[in-house]
């Protein structure tokens, strides 16, 4: 129920190449990649919600649920059978109580998905700490053991606790067929949702997509049964593929003939693969039929050299006959159902028939994954491949890596291909196959693993695979996840290298943009700017970066504010002060609202004569470039407000004693 619209993209201009070895710039392949594509994703942005809402059809039992989350603090638990749209009837519910859609983001209120379980989360990921506003959604659907259950129904109740004392609002999918295992708390918010007519699913998707249809056009028997049994994802899919074959211009220019195309793409391609590849018993065939199925819509030249490729791969001898004297290459592809379009650009006859190929290939061919991941590796990189061609094949194989259990093997390419790159940019092909991996439902927790221990891995980083997992982390993982991204860009942040300037770079648009992220990534780095004079020095020299005017998002959080100059003016090296005073210093001249920072920044050094001196230096040294009367003005307010903090210490220290020192005063 919520696939999106496909746009194609081929053929970019300007250079591909630079310096030794291949680079690929991939123009357009920027963070809506897999909407483009039409890839689901863990992605709950407000543009993904409003376009689910235009198809959604409310299940039986939805208005009891939204009922239920009227009160703040309220915590909805949804059960149904499988594939009757219970994650899409839980974004909707939260959705229903937005309050005026991008100003309710702009002000920080999150509506996030949560993990199902806490085992691919860091050992230092931050906090649950929801806002009054906040929406959640924890979809416990893909849990199918009790063990596993157990520890999801105790997280549960921490995260409804918070939930509930912080007047936010969360939607629980609860696990199918776990109903002996549910606890009687659980049931006063427990509510059965059951499936929608699949009719009127279908129907709203094809008026959304401007199909000229009449009812009579959906009353069939097949359709019937599909309505009944087929889970809604299916029936989304359904409507795609008559959107697909309306859209491709070869299947005719009625609705019954593109429905009857994608009536067969979902019902019978599954048999007529499995009745081809019996048929082709050899393996260049077979090998054929497969790298046009992964390869479908690059030139045939392109698709030529991946399937010798691929031979070669899975360890098949060459042939001993001359090419001239064997079977040529257009009639291999016109017996395997292969066209050629006027591009020379190769597709297969049938509508979905290349999708059918690659689940069938996956699932039937267990002992050859590792080889086409090889292959896959090698293949993606073959000259003559648009932007477009190398995305989908970085999709195709994502998709059946991650329909079989294997996330490892689309790991290994991002791996593979990050440590490989050349140039400045890092390698758009890691980078979408880490994206893809990070938004998938079932396994975006093990990449997020994967991302956290590559950024804390105590030896050695690749540059270019740090990179890599920089640019995923701001374009991806900052979306669906932000807690997350912000502690695993920090982690590459305090690392050496190249990449660590980028991780900085995106740490800081991260947390400029949301308050509570802001908040959070100030507690972070006090923290381990606090632990001692070994290793502490990039944490602090982070927090002084984050803490220079300009960077802070708003209102002012002064109180944040506060608390990070409190902890840089309470320790050395004083010299890392002088950026950010003189940032300050700056603003306040040039916006008198923020004449607040001057008093701020004294009383954040606690009196301490040492930090006094310091600040009083660098106000001297830029009074000295003042090139404005304000300057001049700012500059004496804020020694008056470090004469009355000394002042104040002078009187203290003699009525109480001396108070605690700075490692400078001491030396």
């Amino acid at each position: 129920m919520t696939e999106r619209d496909h746009v194609t993209v081929n053929d970019p201009r300007g250079p591909v190449n630079s310096g030794e070895g291949p680079q690929y710039v991939f123009y357009g392949a920027g963070p809506d990649w897999m909407i483009r594509k039409g890839i689901a994703s863990l992605r709950i942005t407000r543009e993904d919600r409003v376009r689910l809402a235009d198809r959604f059809v409310p299940p039986p039992g939805y208005r009891v649920a939204a009922d239920l989350l009227e009160q703040p603090g309220s915590v909805v638990l949804l059960d149904g059978p499988p594939g009757s749209g219970r994650r899409a009837a839980a974004i909707m519910l939260l959705h229903g109580f937005g309050t005026d859609g991008d100003a309710d983001e702009e002000e920080g209120v999150r509506f996030e998905e949560l993990p199902a379980t806490g085992k691919d989360e860091g050992r230092d990921e931050s906090p649950f700490a929801p806002g009054e506003r906040d929406r959640f959604l924890l979809n416990l659907s893909g849990i199918t053991d009790e063990e596993t259950y157990g520890k999801a129904r105790h997280r549960l109740a921490l995260l409804r606790s918070d939930v509930q004392r912080a007047g936010a609002r969360m939607v629980v999918v609860l696990p199918s067929g776990m109903e002996h295992a549910h606890t009687p708390d659980l049931e006063p918010d427990r509510v059965e949702l059951e499936r929608p007519r699949g009719v009127a699913v279908v129907t709203r998707h094809l008026r959304m997509d401007r199909m000229p249809f009449r009812p009579a056009d959906l009353e069939s028997t097949d359709l019937q049964r599909l309505y009944d049994r087929s889970p809604m994802r299916e029936l989304a899919r359904l409507t795609g593929l008559v959107r697909a074959a309306r859209d491709s211009r070869r299947f005719g220019t009625d609705f019954t003939g593109w429905l009857d195309q994608a009536m067969h793409a979902v019902t019978d391609r599954a048999d007529e693969v499995g009745r081809q590849v019996t048929a082709a018993r050899t393996t260049p065939e077979r090998a054929l039929l497969l790298a046009t199925a992964v390869f479908e819509g690059a030139r045939a030249d392109i698709v030529y050299e991946a399937w010798q490729g691929l031979m070669g791969t899975v360890g098949h001898a060459e042939e001993a006959t001359p090419e001239l004297a064997r079977t040529d290459f257009g009639e291999r592809l016109q017996r395997l159902g292969i066209e050629r379009d006027p591009e020379g650009r190769l597709r297969f006859e049938r509508l979905a028939y290349a999708d059918a190929v690659r689940a069938y290939f996956w699932a039937n061919f267990p002992g050859v994954r590792d080889d086409l991941r090889d292959w896959i590796a090698r293949a993606c990189g073959l000259r003559g491949l648009t932007t477009d061609d190398r995305l989908n094949v970085v999709l195709r194989f994502g998709e059946r890596s991650l329909a079989v259990g294997r996330p490892d093997h689309l790991f290994d390419l991002v791996v593979r291909w990050a440590n490989h790159s050349t140039g400045t940019a890092c390698d758009p092909r890691a980078v979408a196959a880490l994206e893809l991996g990070l938004g998938h439902e079932e396994f975006g927790g093990w990449f997020r693993r994967q991302v956290y221990e590559c950024a804390v891995r105590s030896g050695p980083l690749p540059d270019d695979l740090a990179r890599v997992l920089v640019t995923a982390c701001r374009q991806s993982l900052g979306v669906t996840h932000p807690d997350q991204a912000m502690v695993r860009l920090h982690h590459l942040a305090v690392r050496e290298g190249r990449a660590a300037h980028e991780a900085r770079k995106a740490l800081f648009e991260l947390a400029g943009r949301d308050l509570r992220l802001y908040r959070l990534l100030i507690g972070r780095l006090r923290d381990r700017a606090h632990r001692g004079p070994r290793g502490a020095e990039p944490h602090l020299r982070l927090l002084i970066e984050l803490l220079r005017s300009g960077r802070a998002p708003e209102p002012t959080p002064w109180p944040a504010l506060f608390q990070g100059w409190e902890a840089v003016f309470s320790q050395p090296p004083t010299e890392l002060w002088n950026p950010l005073v003189s940032s300050w210093l700056s603003t306040v001249a040039s916006d008198h609202a923020q004449d607040r920072a001057l008093q701020l920044m004294v009383g954040a050094t606690r009196g301490r004569t040492a930090a006094l001196q310091r600040l009083y230096v660098i106000a001297c040294d830029w009074a000295r470039l003042a090139r404005h009367p304000d300057q001049a003005a700012v500059a004496t307010r804020f020694w008056q407000h470090i004469d009355h903090a000394q002042y104040a210490r002078t009187e203290s220290t003699g009525r109480a004693g001396a108070s605690p020192r700075t490692t400078e005063e001491t030396r």
